[in-house]
């Protein structure tokens, strides 16, 4: 299961209800943030969410509206007595960028751990957690994101009891582990299943809409990304600043064949992107305005238990 949470849905400069950018993402006690906008850790306070199990914080690019929050947040993990290491991952020139923030949070009392991306794509683990990174368009080198946590196959009891594998054996077989017993070794594909759908969230803010964006979001349960302007006269101002519109997002919906998008990173001047919801509908009938807070849990798909 994963939870899922639009921090902040602003891009450029904060609004009244609305912070700058982040997501985040938990699952079995630890949590992933993408991008730290101005505000982030006061949004994290306002869900009720801790920002004491974060373990890992993505960025896509290092623009002020997705990385100025961080020496704040950095600070109040480490008066929460936080000791375990933080991961971050971000383009080229991350551990330079987050050097330079900390001049006013010098002392942490935890380890801060660098993954610099310099491929324009690479698949990245944590535990049970995969995340890929791939290359957008934008006016500085960025980052799009695909978190995905995989699902083994089912677990046959009938099968292990037919081929008369003892019931000792069970578990370990169950966790993909080979056992010998008695002389005899036992492989999981004896028990288990096919490899069964898992789940996949792929964020993506501050680009243009290329085919990269499709490969990866490709078969998402959900696809957050950005939608600075939703009127179509603003369509020439996108492609001038490399941001996109809500119709370009909900065709990159439709195309990669995701089953929901939500859209995000409004610019302060579309104060009510309410009103052009249907521009991005038409295209792709699944699409909710992402808003401070918009929270979706992912489950798996019980039709495969």
């Amino acid at each position: 299961m994963l939870d899922i949470c639009l921090l902040g849905t602003g891009g450029m400069m904060p609004l009244p209800g609305r912070w700058l950018t982040s997501m985040m993402v938990r699952y079995k006690g630890s949590s992933i943030l993408i991008d730290c906008g101005e505000g982030t850790q006061v949004a994290i306070r306002e869900k009720g969410w801790s920002f004491h199990d974060i373990d890992i914080i993505c960025f896509t690019h290092y623009h002020g509206d997705h990385i100025a929050g961080l020496p704040g947040l950095l600070l109040s993990m480490g008066n929460a007595d936080r000791r375990e290491p933080l991961t971050m991952v971000g383009p080229r020139g991350l551990e330079r960028v987050v050097s330079a923030l900390r001049i006013i949070a010098p002392d942490l009392p935890f380890e801060l751990k660098f993954v610099e991306i310099s491929k324009p794509s690479q698949e990245l683990q944590f535990g049970e957690i995969f995340i890929d990174t791939f290359r957008v368009s934008h006016s500085v080198v960025c980052y799009g994101y695909s978190i995905r946590v995989k699902r083994g196959g089912k677990f046959y009891p009938e099968k292990a009891q037919k081929q008369n594998i003892p019931i000792s054996c069970w578990n370990k077989l169950q966790h993909g582990m080979t056992v010998v017993e008695n002389g005899v070794t036992y492989t999981p594909d004896m028990v288990i299943g096919p490899e069964r759908k898992g789940l996949k969230v792929t964020y993506v803010t501050d680009t243009r809409p290329i085919k990269e964006i499709e490969n990866y979001a490709k078969d998402s349960d959900l696809f957050i990304c950005e939608g600075l302007y939703g009127e179509r006269e603003k369509q020439i101002k996108c492609a001038e600043h490399k941001h996109m519109s809500f119709r370009e997002a909900a065709k990159l919906a439709k195309n990669a064949n995701v089953k929901e998008l939500w859209l995000t990173h409004y610019s302060p001047a579309m104060l009510r992107p309410e009103l052009f919801i249907n521009e991005a509908r038409a295209v792709f009938p699944n699409t909710r305005l992402g808003r401070d807070g918009r929270t979706k849990i992912m489950e798996f798909d019980s039709e495969e238990d």
